[in-house]
């Protein structure tokens, strides 16, 4: 009897000891609590630690970085421009302790951030032109696109004094302090997204199509001009080869009939008489044939040779 009671008192007592114990790993940070009320010291190091079971409870909570991440909405810049900014940020739990007194858990501290921060980015959202939200310096813009930097050479730039890069700080620093007195360190802020209200982006997307457009008439133009004037230089290049082409015809058309010419003297010089005879009978071979009919004199030299076949052959 007394061996059961002994074992039953070290059941009791084992099982005391392990519902008593808790493990604390490198991620996490423990506050203990009796009856609803913190006591001790928050156990921020890994490691294995003991509690009164049943009386005491531990209360865990993340020690490494935690995200926020705002409801997307419509805010108004300075020069009256609505935008579309979505917001993130980065957090982490410094002091347990107070946390749990204050927020008590993730979800409430959710609660507090969206209080905080996202009156922070509308205050600064509003308080400068769209144009120092958008950029962060007044660094000559990219513009590699043909075209579109003499369009945007056109537009004077309003000049950057604060921003973006000084706008999320500011927010950092606004919303910081707000958010200490519940054990919360805000790491970072930043915009994840910044564009035009759908009734803005359409009047932007019309104006980014007529530049376009404008581009596309000026390269036409260009290309338009560009081709009169390779027709017009391959209509002078091909009059010049034309020309070039004439004269030489020309020139070899010439010293042919010169050299022929000069055939026929010499031939004329070596026998007259015969070259009369072949000059003769090829008039007669142009002018005559068998339906030809001539009325000429009996003393006419185009008559000359035949009268001589004539008597010939009489």
């Amino acid at each position: 009897m007394k061996l059961k009671v002994l074992i039953g008192i070290i059941i009791i007592l084992l099982i005391a000891l392990f519902s008593g114990a808790y493990i604390v790993n490198e991620t996490e940070q423990v506050i203990i609590t009796q009856f609803g009320r913190a006591i001790g010291k928050p156990k921020v190091t890994a490691g294995l630690y003991f509690k009164i079971p049943i009386a005491q409870q531990a209360n865990y909570f993340p020690k490494n970085l935690l995200e926020w991440d705002g409801d997307p909405g419509q805010i108004p810049t300075l020069d009256k421009t609505f935008i579309w900014v979505d917001t993130f940020a980065r957090w982490k739990i410094v002091e347990p302790l107070k946390f749990f007194q204050t927020v008590n858990n993730v979800t409430g501290a959710m609660a507090r951030l969206d209080d905080i921060i996202d009156p922070a980015v509308r205050n600064f959202i509003t308080s400068h032109p769209l144009i120092e939200t958008v950029r962060m310096s007044n660094r000559k813009l990219d513009t590699f696109e043909i075209g579109v930097d003499q369009i945007a050479e056109k537009r004077v730039l309003t000049e950057i004094v604060t921003g973006r890069e000084k706008i999320i700080k500011g927010i950092l620093e606004q919303a910081s302090p707000k958010l200490e007195k519940f054990g919360i360190k805000l790491v970072d802020v930043a915009i994840k997204r910044l564009n035009y209200v759908e009734e803005v982006r359409k009047s932007v997307y019309g104006r980014m199509i007529a530049e376009r457009k404008q581009i596309a008439q000026k390269f036409r133009s260009e290309g338009e001009g560009e081709a009169r004037k390779i027709e017009g230089n391959r209509e002078k290049e091909l009059k010049r080869i034309s020309s070039g082409a004439y004269r030489k015809a020309q020139i070899i058309k010439g010293k042919a009939d010169a050299e022929s010419t000069m055939i026929y003297a010499k031939a004329y010089e070596k026998d007259s008489d015969f070259y009369y005879f072949l000059k003769s009978l090829d008039v007669y071979k142009k002018t005559m044939d068998k339906d030809t009919s001539l009325v000429l004199s009996t003393d006419s030299d185009f008559l000359k040779y035949l009268r001589g076949y004539s008597a010939g052959n009489q």
